[in-house]
């Protein structure tokens, strides 16, 4: 009877399963599953994930921004003190930029009819990765973002030397360009060139050739940034770059538009949303721009009302002349009157803020690459020698620079959706006012001063790129900016003074610790912010 009752059940099984399997596919089938992806709308979304830097953290390093309240989560750079949740965003890169971008390489190897696609990732790819390598060091690269894909079980990347890095970013930037295909594959998702872009473009033959000027323009900075380290590598690279054909005017630059309502400038939420009153203009910007009347003032600084709430003040004070920067250093408790500073203010300090009403607004343009800054450096490679024209072309370039950066916030203002519908529209600047400000004994050309020229614009045109500013600050030592004295902790382990790296994420050690290690001894022992990357040498 056991026999039989066993049997009877084997067979009543069998039945099952044979009725199972009959439709086992489309029963256990998600129907609202997503089985693929276009590997064009995860590039977007790359793109539009790229790190921006902030304003309490590189913003601050280069004094053009202050939060002078020490309060525990807001003492960071303004008082030389080492907080995590500031030094995080250019790494938070690898779980969305950098991540997205080796899918899209996984998932296009061995294409061919997606090749210009590969190329624009590698490309962009390779500008994150100088990000985040010129931000920490030596950094996971040749391994990173790999764990997630299929076959791979490697979820603890070494870190990487940040000089192999930049030796594989040249090769990957150089090798992308001489692939694409202006004949190949058009793709619209594209946010820099594609069909959405600011100025939106609909075919392959004139995407390609963007990203061509694109790609060169990033070799440019990419050169640039071997200038003290290794001049000679630097000339040739500069050259190489040059050669292929950079940025030409403000339709090139590299930048990504909001609506306002879906999508908004983060790195301004900030400023806005949580507290107006902790930030506020550096006295050294604000310094740079009142001492040369810059008619790009308006566009960036103003003083409101109250401090607290810039928003509700739809016609700030915009001139120059009247602008006073917050002193870098200083405590809010010590900024009274009687200690000499300028004193309270409504909620906050009597000090110029940035104008969350065009610069530091919700609809404000992202701008990673632009024209101006690719004149700039071409400015100082002719004055090196490193391109033809000498002298005669450096002035050009210089001009140009400053000119486009003048003129791109012309785009800003046309973007900039206040949501105060009252505040004014600024106007652009004028040939005029750009002919009277470049004819300033302070700004006009001069070969025995051309580093500090050059470099100071750089600065400036650098106001919506913070991360670039800072870079360019290390490489150069130009604005001559005076040290923050807060303390003294920058001046541990051979620092000079000044901030020159960020330290990793104390969430790395847990996570990757012998990696972590291993970069920390590689960088010299001390994870700190005095230690140098590779191409910022004394």
């Amino acid at each position: 009877m056991k026999k039989i009752n066993q049997l009877i059940f084997l067979s009543a099984f069998l039945l099952v399963i044979g009725g199972c399997d009959k439709n086992f596919v489309e029963i256990n089938t998600n129907p609202f599953a997503i089985t693929s992806i276009d590997p064009g709308l995860l590039f977007a979304g790359g793109q539009q994930l790229t790190n921006l830097g902030g304003w309490e953290s590189e913003s601050t390093v280069v004094q053009q921004f202050v939060d002078p309240y020490n309060l525990g989560a807001t003492l960071g750079f303004n008082f030389n003190e080492n907080i995590d949740g500031f030094q995080n965003s250019a790494w938070g890169q690898y779980t969305g930029t950098v991540k997205a971008f080796v899918n899209i390489l996984h998932l296009l190897n061995g294409t061919t009819t997606k090749v210009n696609l590969q190329c624009m990732t590698r490309i962009w790819k390779a500008s994150v990765f100088m990000n985040i390598v010129d931000t920490y060091g030596y950094v996971p690269y040749f391994k990173s973002g790999l764990a997630a894909i299929e076959g791979e079980t490697d979820f603890f990347p070494p870190y990487d030397s940040d000089a192999a890095i930049y030796d594989d970013l040249y090769l990957e930037i150089t090798d992308a360009l001489s692939k694409l295909n202006p004949a190949g594959d058009y793709v619209s998702a594209d946010l820099f060139y594609g069909a959405k872009a600011y100025i939106p473009v609909t075919s392959a033959d004139v995407q390609v050739a963007q990203w061509k000027k694109l790609g060169n323009s990033l070799l440019l900075r990419l050169g640039m940034r071997y200038s003290k380290a290794n001049p000679t590598k630097a000339a040739s690279i500069v050259a190489e770059a040059f050669a292929g054909g950079v940025m030409t005017s403000n339709n090139d630059n590299t930048l990504v538009v909001y609506d306002g309502t879906l999508f908004t400038n983060g790195n301004n939420g900030g400023l806005i949303n949580n507290n107006p009153r902790f930030y506020y203009a550096a006295e050294p910007f604000v310094n740079q721009l009142k001492s040369t009347s810059d008619p790009r003032s308006k566009y960036m600084i103003a003083s409101f009302a109250d401090p607290n709430a810039p928003l509700n003040d739809p016609n700030p004070n915009t001139n120059v002349a009247t602008q006073f920067g917050l002193p870098v250093g200083i405590p809010n408790a010590n900024l009274t009157v009687a200690n000499g500073y300028r004193g309270p203010k409504g909620s906050g300090y009597n000090y110029s803020q940035t104008n969350v009403n065009v610069a530091a607004s919700l609809t404000t343009p992202t701008f990673w690459v632009t024209y101006a800054q690719t004149s700039l450096l071409l400015a100082e490679a002719a004055h090196r020698g490193w391109i033809t024209g000498g002298e005669a072309a450096a002035q050009t370039y210089y001009e140009a620079g400053i000119r486009a950066d003048m003129n791109s916030y012309s785009l800003v203002i046309a973007k900039t959706k206040p949501t105060n519908t009252a505040v004014p529209i600024l106007p652009s600047v004028s040939t005029a006012e750009q002919d009277a400000y470049l004819s300033q004994p302070a700004v006009a050309y001069n070969a025995g001063n051309a580093l500090n020229l050059i470099n100071t614009q750089y600065w400036i045109a650098s106001f919506l790129n913070s991360p670039e500013a800072w870079a360019n600050y290390r490489r150069t030592g130009f604005p001559a900016l005076t040290r923050n004295t807060y303390n003294d902790a920058l001046l541990a382990n051979g620092g000079d003074g000044y901030v020159h790296r960020f330290t990793y994420p104390d969430a790395e050690l847990p996570k990757n610790k012998l990696n972590y290690q291993a970069g920390v001894t590689a960088m010299g022992g001390t994870d700190d912010l005095v230690s140098r990357v590779f191409w910022d040498t004394k």
